[in-house]
């Protein structure tokens, strides 16, 4: 069968993706925009270590616990609806996190903005795949969606950084306000309102047990990567499963479920997600070593270390606008593959730095692994939403948002617990510390660097440079780890897709995809 003609986007279309980039870089630069304003509003509000973790930790935890039931709530109520009421609470619970008073108000308005954030993704994606009904003018759309969450999460500590110079901590939050402002004014001129209208409501059971079932894994994953293997992560894990179980078997049932299982036996929609998670696994866990590599191995401020992290960032966006035009001449399976494997090389480049190359081969290795990701994620994401059919367009790009959220939990998890079961085996305790500043060295090499520097005469100098030298092992093991799964991962994608001919581009149709 041959593909449908489609007319060509129009400066509506193209000023429409503006507006929705806009929302977009901000939601992603909020993850990481308070990093640098901790220590001044740790000052001003003085918070326990809980709730410290909280302040931190909520945004992300209900980003993805919200985001696949308010992506099948854009699809029933309006996607443009949903983003636009999403938008104003972003911009209120900016300024209620902006004035906060206390810790417990911070967090409550984090937990806003973690809310209003997953209205913003899903629609913004959704709202492309009714834009933009070209292949190929899709994918170039995706692209610059793609680059644009890629450079919000560059950029946080940057701006932060910058306004931290100059105002307090608050003003950090306060980006967002003139943004969502403008998303207001401009949503309704240049977005086009879109619903599935099948007269079913959304079931309030499924939400609460997606809800319930994500944020248990979430949490259980983030436990597990701090403390390693204990009941309450174990705890939790059985309880994210049995609820998710329960979850699944629902939607099984449902004449209109918040998920659409037959989504997942669509080869392309569910091979796309697969490589999505595992590229997110690989740019989310590497990162969070090498950020600490960065300032507390070579000594780097977190401006410097912001700084040095912007070639990798170029090569992202050089993979998020390449990837579209590559994908007209390459069949995507081979383009997925091949970034896979890119993603590998870049682990393997990094686990060269020990051999005397340092931090060039930390800032290749990653520039080469954003590289692969970008590839990947902004292919994946084009083909999970192309295998969906455009009334279910929403709920598809939460699916592929939660899963990316996922990939990358799992990510830090595992790395991140590789690195840190090194770093504990490796680095030397001296002799006459106490039996708490002892577990505090074991524990992070944040904690010992902060040790070492209340040590007299060599002994902290002594300290410092092996736990240095421990945290370096546990890079290099960690990336070894991340190369083997990567490898791993690219040769499982090929020899499950490229023999069967999967992720073949999609013919579409007004009912979706055949």
């Amino acid at each position: 069968m041959q593909a449908a003609t489609h007319p060509p986007a129009g400066r509506r279309e193209w000023l429409g993706l503006a507006v929705l980039a806009l929302p977009t870089l901000l939601v992603s630069m909020d993850m990481t925009i308070l990093y640098l304003a901790t220590p001044s509003l740790s000052a001003a509000l003085q918070p326990s270590a809980a709730e410290l973790l909280w302040i931190s930790d909520i945004y992300g935890f209900l980003i993805a616990g919200a985001l696949i039931p308010l992506g099948a709530v854009g699809d029933r109520i309006g996607r443009r609806r949903l983003l636009l009421i999403g938008s104003v609470f972003f911009g209120l619970a900016s300024v209620l996190a902006a004035f906060s008073t206390s810790a417990t108000m911070l967090i409550v308005a984090r937990a806003i903005l973690g809310v209003a954030g997953a209205t913003v993704l899903p629609s913004t994606l959704a709202m492309i795949r009714n834009l933009f009904h070209s292949p190929r003018e899709r994918s170039i759309a995706i692209g610059i969606w793609t680059t644009c969450f890629t450079l919000g999460g560059v950029l946080g500590p940057l701006v932060g950084g910058l306004l931290l110079q100059h105002l307090w901590w608050g003003s950090v939050f306060l980006v967002a306000v003139p943004v969502m402002a403008a998303l207001a004014v401009l949503g309704p001129i240049f977005l086009p309102e879109v619903r599935e209208d099948d007269g079913h409501a959304v079931d309030v059971p499924s939400v609460a047990m997606s809800v319930t079932a994500l944020l248990a894994t979430a949490y259980g994953v983030k436990h597990l990567a701090e403390t390693g293997v204990t009941m309450t992560a174990a705890a939790v894990f059985v309880l994210g499963g049995i609820v998710g179980w329960a979850f699944v078997r629902r939607q099984g049932r449902l004449a209109a479920p918040l998920v659409d299982l037959g989504l997942f036996r669509n080869g392309a929609f569910a091979a796309a997600l697969g490589a999505n998670m595992m590229a997110l696994f690989a740019w989310v866990g590497a990162s969070l070593l090498i950020a600490q590599y960065l300032q507390l191995v070579v000594g780097m401020s977190p401006m410097t270390a912001g700084l040095w992290t912007i070639p990798p960032a170029i090569a992202c966006v050089a993979g998020c606008l390449g990837a579209p035009v590559l994908a007209q001449r390459v069949p995507p399976a081979v383009i997925v593959t091949s970034a896979l494997l890119l993603v590998a090389a870049g682990f393997a480049v990094m686990t060269a730095f020990t051999a005397g190359f340092g931090l060039a081969a930390i800032i290749s290795g990653m520039a080469v692994l954003g590289l692969g990701v970008a590839v990947i994620v902004t292919l994946g994401t084009d083909l999970i939403l192309a295998s969906a059919p455009a009334d279910k367009a929403g709920a598809a790009s939460a699916i592929s948002e939660t899963g990316a959220d996922l990939g990358g939990s799992f990510g830090v998890a595992v790395l991140g617990s590789v690195g840190v079961a090194v770093y504990r085996a490796a680095v030397a305790v001296p002799e006459g510390l106490s039996e708490d500043r002892a577990a505090a060295v074991r524990d992070t090499l944040g904690a010992a660097v902060d040790v070492a520097s209340a040590l007299p005469g060599p002994s902290g100098s002594i300290l410092l440079e092996s736990a240095q030298q421990a945290f370096e092992r546990g890079l290099v093991l960690a990336s070894g780890a991340g190369f083997c799964v990567l490898l791993s991962t690219a040769i499982f994608f090929a020899w499950t897709n490229l023999r069967r001919g999967a992720l073949r581009p999609a013919v579409q149709s007004q009912g979706g995809i055949r």
